[in-house]
């Protein structure tokens, strides 16, 4: 039952609210000034709170000040006989749902809680997604090497130097990526990333720049390229070393200019775009075969971070293999699933050449295979084909 907090310092108008809500099945506490209304907030939550503005004391503005100190996703609906206009907009200006003046029309006041509560809902519900998709790019892992790429990464971050990522496929270099971004000055921004391996030769200049309409056989709109999308925030370019020596020409030229102009048209745009780029491959070798710009190289690796193999740090796999089987089982909605030492032991021993990714696969396998524990028998029955 959703729970409402009224307070108001005339006994009447709190009792009147009370029968009220009440009787459209809310939940109601009453308080009649601030400093009791803040005792009730210490004690438990509220879905919504209405506030009297005119009251002894402290007044609906101080207390409404502070609740956004103190619980600032609980939406706050002002109230007053004594208002005006500069009262309202000082209520919002100061961050409340809504204002209300007395005496109080009672379907207006339902309609503005109905839409508090709505409000409220997708405040937790974007918290809960948030979390989910935070605990989704998570690094994971106390070993000394990974430590020190998360170091890095956090050192780097709160500059704009564009940083190479160099590691094996399924290292997890997209997630130091991220890392970077969500600690960099530009985290509010968009994180726009381009896997330069999955995207045809000929199509990767659109895909990076845009093209204008009718640039080529099915261009039959506009199409904003991921250069225009990152403004303002980080372009991740995975696995670089997979892209053509005319888009690396290009790419070359943005960062030199900070200026791009869409495939078939002849407008320069400026952009501001952070690039953190990405490769498994040893670049130095095809700078050497002539498939990579050393001047390109040398442009994207101010900071070179390398990501250790998952054979490099076999200490993290008890923290691994404990955050996917948390992770999968909340994806799968099933109770969380124990793994014992000894199958800890035995995944220690795979030569994991897949890295991060094989090792998530293991674990989603033996979710999916193996009793409410997982045993050391059972790594070496459904993990035993990847040694």
């Amino acid at each position: 039952m959703s729970r409402i907090l009224v307070i108001d310092d005339e006994r009447s108008i709190r009792n009147t609210l009370k029968d009220i809500l009440e009787y459209e099945k809310y939940e109601v506490e009453l308080a009649e000034d601030g400093i009791k209304a803040f005792d009730k907030i210490k004690a438990a939550s509220f879905d919504v709170i209405l506030c009297d503005i005119k009251m002894p004391g402290m007044d609906g503005i101080e207390v409404l000040e502070k609740l956004q100190e103190v619980t600032p996703d609980t939406p706050v609906v002002m109230i007053s006989g004594h208002g005006n206009i500069d009262t309202a907009v000082e209520s919002i200006k100061k961050g409340a749902f809504d204002y209300i003046e007395k005496p109080l029309d009672l379907n207006r006041l339902l309609i503005t809680i109905r839409n508090a509560m709505d409000k409220s809902s997708l405040v937790t519900e974007t918290k809960i997604l948030k979390k989910k998709v935070n605990r989704k790019f998570e690094i994971v892992g106390e070993s000394p090497a990974l430590k020190a790429v998360v170091e890095m990464a956090d050192r780097v971050a709160k500059t704009d130097a564009r940083v190479l990522i160099t590691g094996a496929n399924g290292t997890g270099k997209e997630l130091v990526a991220r890392r970077i971004h969500d600690q960099s000055n530009r985290s509010a921004g968009p994180f726009i990333e381009v896997n330069c391996a999955a995207i045809p030769s000929e199509l990767i200049e659109s895909e990076l720049f845009g093209h204008e309409k009718g640039s080529f056989t099915s261009a039959v709109k506009q199409h904003i390229g991921k250069f225009e999308q990152a403004n303002g925030g980080t372009l991740f370019l995975d696995e670089i070393g997979d892209m053509s020596l005319s888009a690396q020409a290009k790419v070359l030229r943005v960062l030199q200019e900070n200026i791009i102009s869409r495939v078939g048209g002849d407008k320069h745009i400026k952009v501001d775009v952070r690039v953190v780029a990405a490769t498994n491959k040893n670049l130095s070798a095809e700078i050497a075969e002539n498939n990579f710009r050393e001047d390109l190289y040398h442009r994207l690796s101010v900071i070179l971070i390398k990501v250790p193999s998952l054979n490099e740090r076999l200490e993290d796999i008890p923290l691994l293999a404990n955050h996917f089987i948390q992770l999968i089982c909340d994806e799968y909605g099933m109770p969380k699933k124990t793994i014992t030492d000894d199958a800890i032991a035995e995944l220690q021993k795979i030569n994991w050449t897949g890295n991060i990714r094989e090792f998530r696969n293991v674990i989603e396998r033996l979710i999916i295979l193996c009793d409410q524990q997982i045993t050391g028998e059972d790594v070496l029955r459904f993990a035993a084909p990847l040694k």
